[in-house]
Order: structure tokens, then C-alpha cells, then sequence
């Protein structure tokens, strides 16, 4: 789960420019001593920082894996159909059977539908099953003190040791994902912090062993970033074969009246709120998967900014709450990543705002296609396939 990293630093110390700078790199115990120093800069006590920051250790396997994470590379089909199996689902069930009371005091208070919280347990977690064995600590000093990404990951440190001066993270113990997720639903120190909800009422919140606290947690962190109650996130849906599916893609939002006068269906024919707002999403082109994505979907977002991922877990939520596996249907071939990357460099070089060239299809890349599609004269629907390769070369 990676929520708004920073907003415990600015919280505790708004004119930090250490914080807004995040250093990284060089020699560690010099790093080290200014992290110590920020803190202080905050008002944590030196000797309290000083002994935290100092237990700890760079962990290159850490390192290793944020450099290989190639499975969001994955299209949707491919990832989705790797993580959505049958014994996620059947697990799934025993573990809503088992806990449907806690279930149902958070969607009476929150509106989240279990399926939305059993869908992040299963790919998070295993629905607490696998919580990961890496040092929390270790992790996090490894991850703001590389210079990929210490903006995201500096601000959990001082975050983590409010958790310790607090008495609810021990950072010889404390262990979690790799990136320095916590518990069930893999919360980073910062958020936990923000959202944490103690759920079963013992006084405390502990993601690792109590499913209230996590359930309660989880809807809390959906609820604060806008999350609508009641409201559907995801449905799969059916499209004529002739439609402008420059329409298509989460830039647009048309009611469901407007998609349905267009021919576009729910699969399963249940009725749909004709005045909620939605996107026609495409994950693979206008031959594949379909779904109207509402505001709820774009939540996911904010848990995970993988669109694959997030897409993925939306979907999945949907078969917790009762639906089928999609229809997969006859998408084109798309671009391998090789392909993908000249493709992002040549987005670029046109001037769309696509990120960084990494060969993964985000929702940047997706918009810049369907604009460079529409240029062309070829069915806008933010499917790349080497077509569109060839006629940007």
C-alpha cells in the first residue's frame, strides 16, 4: 500500500528543507547523523533517535527486489489471471464466514462492501497469511537512503519512530514486505499513523494479528480518500462493435444513461444508477475486457498507483461480491518491452507528459497513446500494438 508519504514529515515539520529535499546516498553514518538531526528539528529526543536510527542496517536484497518488480510490466489478463486463482477465492469465502461480524460493523459504519477489503487481503497478504519476514526498519533506511525514490520513503522513517516512542513498533522485530509495508493490508508507518483504527477495542492497532483493526483500518483509509458508500467501483460491461472509442479511457466521464444510449451494457443486466458518472476502461483495446470504471475505482489509485494492479484489485472485488471471472474475449497483440520503451520515447519526443520510460503501461502512457491514435486516424482505445510503433517511426 503506498499512500501520501509525506504527509507525516510536513505534519511535524512544514519548513524542514531536509525533509523537502530528501538527501540520499553518500557516506551512510554521515545520512544517518542527519536524519538524527532532522528529528530533532521536529522535537524528537536525540539519545531516542540516535538509538533507533543507529539499530539499523542497509538491506541490498531490498534493493534488488525495487528494481525488479517487471510483473506490472504484465499486461491486465496476464497478472490478473496469475493472482486472481481459485484458492484465493475459496479462502476468500471461509475467511468472510469465519469474520462476517467484523465485516459487517465496518460496511455499517464505513459503506466499504466486503469484497473491497477481501479483494486487498487476498493480493496483499493472503489474507494475513504471508505479511513478509523483512526487518520494517531495515527496509525503509534502505529505500530513503537509495536515491530512486527517498521522497516517498523518508518521511515513514521519522513516522516509524513516533510508532517506537509510542511503544507500537519495535525495530529489532517489527518485520513486514520488503518495501516496508505492515500487517494484513500492508500499511507504511506514515499511514498507519493517519488512519490507524483500533477496530476490536483492546486499545491499541495492530495490522499483524487482529482482523478488526485491519478491516476498520483498510475502510477507514478508502472513507478519507473519498471513497463513496453504497456506490459501485467497477462493472463489466459489453460494447457494440462500431462505437467512438475515442470516448473510451478515465479522461472521459459520461452518466450511465449516456453509455447506455451509446449500447453499452452491464453483463450481468443489473441496473446501474443512471446519473453516476463513469469511464468506459479498456485495460487491452476495444477486442478485450470491459468495464465502466466509477469515481470509486480511481480510489484504487491512491492505494496503488500500478494500473495494472489497481485494476486488478477492483476487478477481484467484484468476484468477492458475487461476480464472474470477465470475458476475456480476442485482444490485439500488444508491444513487448523493448517495444513499449521506443514507444514511450517516441511519446515523449512528441511532447506528451508520459513519465519516466520504464516499459510499463500507466495510465500516462495509455492517454498519450489514445491521443496519438486519434491523430493517426486508428480506433482510439489506448491499446498500443506495433501498428501504432510503426506509423510513430
Amino acid at each position: 500500500m503506498k499512500l501520501a508519504a509525506a504527509a507525516f514529515a510536513i505534519t511535524l515539520s512544514t519548513g524542514s528543507l531536509a525533509a523537502q529535499e530528501a538527501p540520499c546516498g553518500g557516506n551512510y553514518e554521515a545520512w544517518v547523523g542527519g536524519l538524527v538531526e532532522e528529528a530533532v528539528e521536529m522535537g524528537f529526543n536525540r539519545g531516542a533517535a540516535s538509538r533507533f536510527f543507529g539499530s539499523a542496517a542497509l538491506d541490498p536484497d531490498v534493493i534488488r527486489r525495487d528494481r525488479a518488480q517487471g510483473i506490472f510490466k504484465s499486461t491486465f489478463v496476464d497478472f490478473s489471471k496469475k493472482v486472481i486463482q481459485q484458492y484465493r477465492i475459496n479462502y476468500g469465502a471461509k475467511f468472510y464466514k469465519e469474520h462476517r461480524r467484523k465485516f459487517d460493523r465496518v460496511q455499517e459504519r464505513f459503506g466499504v462492501h466486503p469484497g473491497v477489503l477481501l479483494s486487498f487481503l487476498a493480493l496483499e497478504t493472503d489474507f494475513g497469511q504471508v505479511q513478509g519476514d523483512f526487518n520494517t526498519l531495515n527496509s525503509l533506511m534502505t529505500l530513503a537512503y537509495d536515491c530512486r525514490r527517498p521522497d516517498l520513503f523518508r518521511p515513514h522513517l521519522f513516522a516509524a519512530l513516533q510508532l517506537y516512542l509510542n511503544g507500537d513498533f519495535d525495530p529489532a522485530t517489527t518485520t513486514g514486505a520488503w518495501a516496508g509495508e505492515i500487517g494484513m493490508i500492508q500499511m507504511l508507518p506514515s499511514d498507519l499513523l493517519q488512519y490507524g483504527t483500533d477496530g476490536d477495542g483492546d486499545g491499541r492497532v495492530s495490522l499483524t494479528d487482529s482482523v478488526s483493526d485491519a478491516l476498520m483500518t483498510g475502510a477507514k483509509v478508502l472513507i478519507e480518500l473519498g471513497w463513496a458508500g453504497g456506490e459501485p467501483w467497477l462493472v463489466e460491461v459489453e460494447i457494440p462493435r462500431h462505437m467512438d472509442w475515442s470516448l473510451s479511457g478515465l479522461d472521459t466521464e459520461l452518466s450511465a444513461a449516456n453509455w447506455h444510449s451509446l449500447g453499452v451494457r452491464a453483463r450481468n443486466r443489473s441496473p446501474i444508477d443512471r446519473n453516476l458518472k463513469a469511464s468506459l476502461l479498456l485495460p487491452q483495446g476495444r477486442f478485450g475486457p470491459a468495464f465502466l470504471a466509477f469515481p470509486n475505482y480511481r480510489i484504487y489509485f491512491e492505494w496503488n498507483r500500478s494500473f495494472v494492479y489497481a485494476t486488478t484489485s477492483a476487478f477481484f472485488a467484484t468476484m468477492f461480491a458475487g461476480e464472474p471471472m470477465y470475458n476475456q474475449n480476442n485482444p490485439e497483440p500488444g508491444l513487448d518491452n523493448q517495444q513499449m520503451e521506443e514507444l514511450q520515447r517516441r511519446l515523449l519526443a512528441r511532447g506528451h507528459d508520459i513519465g519516466p520510460v520504464d516499459g510499463i503501461l500507466g495510465s500516462l502512457t495509455r492517454g498519450a497513446v489514445q491521443k496519438e491514435q486519434f491523430r493517426l486516424g486508428l480506433p482510439a482505445d489506448s491499446w498500443p500494438t506495433p501498428k501504432l510503433l510503426n506509423l510513430l517511426r
